[in-house]
């Protein structure tokens, strides 16, 4: 990280209100690595739940954690055994938060469908975005979020109680992931920690691939959805959002991951034909508002947030 003095002088307000000609190509293509980065976790995750007939969640999240420990160690190039004790504790917190929000996450969307599912595990960064603020403007955003969930999980004949819970479960996981990132990521360079985070998870999903390829000898066309789920929710957008918050604003990156619960709504109902009601698209609508919301109204950084 450069220091203070080696940063290059604010630009004026004139300036800073017109992006230079060399800056559009640059905007353009963060905008479209976001999108590309969106569409393609969601696409993922719908992917890996056609082989929940073979796989079942368990399975599929296993591969899925393979394949991300591969590209995070590729890209990382971690030196575990140079951790000390005050590193290590995160890194293993961060790598059984890693599991378990993968895991509750996947075990919801074959529950309730790939656009709930979603939709409530993002009151994880929500919840940590309202947490410490105490502005009217996010109090409301929170009481929209809640009639959001509400209107989610309103009781019905159909309502699937557990599928709801391991969603909000999901939710409490990526809160905490969040926040044991940063940690992370100040007390160890680049993405070393997340890479051995993702790598300490995977292997503690050995024994149960080994189960499930025991009880359920897996098909090829399975292996192959749960090995996309892997690409396309893991590889494909990591990378994109290495490439994303080199161009464009934090603030801007976060606004636009703001409208993945209504992709995920979108891609659940054309590769799964999962169809969502008027009620369930309000709720969803309701969430997305009240995030994006709240994070228009933060006042601007300097620097991008630490990122895994």
């Amino acid at each position: 990280m450069r220091r203070v003095q080696d940063r290059p002088a604010a630009p004026s307000a004139s300036s800073a209100s017109v992006p230079s000609p060399a800056a559009v190509p640059g905007r353009l293509a963060g905008v479209a690595a976001m999108a590309g980065s969106g569409l393609s976790n969601q696409t993922g995750a719908a992917i890996g739940a056609l082989a929940f007939p073979v796989l079942g969640p368990l399975g599929v999240v296993a591969v899925r954690q393979y394949v991300a420990a591969l590209v995070l160690m590729a890209v990382g190039r971690p030196r575990p055994w140079a951790f000390t004790r005050r590193q290590w504790w995160p890194v293993l917190l961060l790598a059984a938060v890693f599991g378990t929000m993968n895991l509750t996450l996947y075990s919801a969307i074959d529950r309730i469908g790939l656009g709930l599912a979603v939709t409530l595990e993002f009151l994880g960064p929500l919840t940590v975005a309202l947490a410490a603020s105490r502005r009217r403007l996010d109090a409301g955003c929170a009481a929209l979020a809640a009639a959001g969930v509400v209107v989610l999980m309103r009781p019905r004949p159909s309502t699937d109680y557990p599928g709801m819970a391991l969603g909000l479960v999901a939710a409490g996981c990526w809160a905490s992931y969040i926040l044991l990132n940063g940690l992370v990521g100040r007390r160890i360079p680049g993405v070393q920690g997340p890479a051995v985070a993702a790598s300490v998870s995977a292997l503690t999903f050995l024994p149960a691939g080994v189960v499930v390829t025991l009880r359920h000898p897996p098909t090829s066309g399975a292996v192959l959805c749960a090995v996309a789920a892997g690409v396309l929710s893991s590889a494909v957008p990591y990378l994109a959002d290495l490439l994303t918050l080199r161009r464009v604003p934090a603030q801007t990156f976060g606004l636009f991951m703001s409208v993945n619960p209504v992709l995920a709504a979108l891609v659940g109902r054309v590769v799964l034909g999962q169809s969502l009601g008027v009620p369930e698209w309000a709720g969803i609508g309701a969430v997305v508002a009240a995030n994006a919301a709240a994070l228009a109204a933060r006042p601007r950084r300097g620097a991008a947030p630490d990122h895994a």
